[in-house]
């Protein structure tokens, strides 16, 4: 695959791995340049005429793209790296997703940055040759929700030559990476999915694939194991619930059950406990004091997100019939004094 083929700006991560396999994304470490992109507002014609190609076309090195794509490009007057506006209907997500998990309130987020801004980086998406027409997302699933959110009907959109499936999976990931976005929870459930469907054989095979050492894909492995419900509840704090302490959390579900396990999530929120900390509950090694409070921690009833302006800056809870929580952070002095006044006026 190019480099021409991505986004302007667009910068591969350093292979970390003792891996000596050269992955698509692993090869673009060697290129220093990227193709300047071309007509930025180009539209793929519906019909089957063959259009004149751009006049640098011979420029570009296209050797060792796939017969298909180089059809489907001739016949279109599309160049490598063009970045294009497609209808956002035609676009619909892969089956080699590397993300599983999106959460409602950075989609919000990014919602009101796009209304505000507009799409400032194209995403990449690949050929669908089996339903001429439509693409799948190889890059840009938060984006494409985030349009949709915003009724828009068109994406900034990067067609680039790879074929869906381990390949197209191993580039979203190495880029999900690159942005400190990937999370074990989606590491979970996308390869425990992999195994299942057997495109590996084994969790050593899937490691060697994705240049990781095996215990990393061992200890998704074993978060894989807890409910989605239970994922849910940690995936909206990466900063909290890293490799380590979904672990943790994951062999407390196993001795305890899903219900003690939110419990232990909500103490490790509550009381900022550090993964040593959880280890110890796991085994065992608290206090009696401490294991009563763990046991007799209450579950709320009702969790209410709190948002301003499309953002969100925390949530109300509620517990039992006479209690209930709120927690906000992130606000301007001002608006967080106008809270606490018409909170005391309400309490008069």
């Amino acid at each position: 695959m190019k480099p021409s083929q991505f986004a302007k700006g667009f910068q591969a991560r350093p292979d970390t791995t003792s891996s000596e396999k050269r992955t698509a994304l692993d090869r673009l470490n060697a290129i220093d340049g990227l193709v300047k992109n071309g007509a930025r507002n180009a539209e793929i014609p519906t019909h089957t005429a063959t259009p004149a190609m751009p006049q640098n076309i011979a420029e570009i090195d296209t050797s060792d793209e796939s017969a298909a794509y180089r059809a489907w490009r001739t016949e279109y007057g599309y160049r490598p790296g063009q970045v294009i506006d497609l209808a956002l209907k035609t676009i619909k997500p892969s089956p080699f997703n590397p993300r599983h998990f999106y959460l409602k309130a950075s989609i919000a987020e990014l919602t009101v940055n796009l209304a505000k801004q507009g799409q400032q980086q194209a995403i990449h998406v690949i050929l669908d040759y089996d339903n001429p027409g439509t693409y799948f997302v190889s890059d840009g699933g938060r984006r494409v929700r985030a349009l949709k959110e915003a009724n828009k009907e068109t994406v900034k959109a990067i067609v680039i030559d790879l074929p869906i499936g381990l390949e197209s999976y191993k580039l979203g990931y190495d880029l999900n990476v690159q942005r400190d976005s990937q999370t074990v929870f989606d590491n979970a459930v996308v390869w425990k999915r992999f195994l299942d469907d057997r495109h590996f054989h084994s969790q050593k095979e899937l490691a060697e694939h994705l240049g990781l050492d095996e215990s990393t894909v061992a200890v998704a492995l074993s978060v894989a194991k807890l409910p989605e419900v239970v994922m849910q509840e940690m995936v909206v704090r990466p900063d909290r619930f890293g490799s380590n302490m979904a672990y943790q959390v994951g062999r407390y579900h196993t001795a305890r059950g899903a219900d003690a396990t939110l419990r232990l999530i909500n103490k490790i929120l509550l009381d900022d406990l550090s993964t040593r900390q959880v280890a110890d509950i796991v085994k065992g090694q608290t206090s009696a004091q401490e294991s009563a409070k763990l046991a007799g921690r209450q579950r709320y009833a009702q969790r209410l997100e709190i948002k301003l302006d499309g953002v969100s800056v925390g949530y109300l809870k509620s517990y039992g019939d006479d209690r209930i929580e709120l927690r906000l952070k992130g606000l301007s002095r001002e608006k967080r004094d106008d809270i606490l006044r018409q909170i005391e006026k309400m309490l008069k």
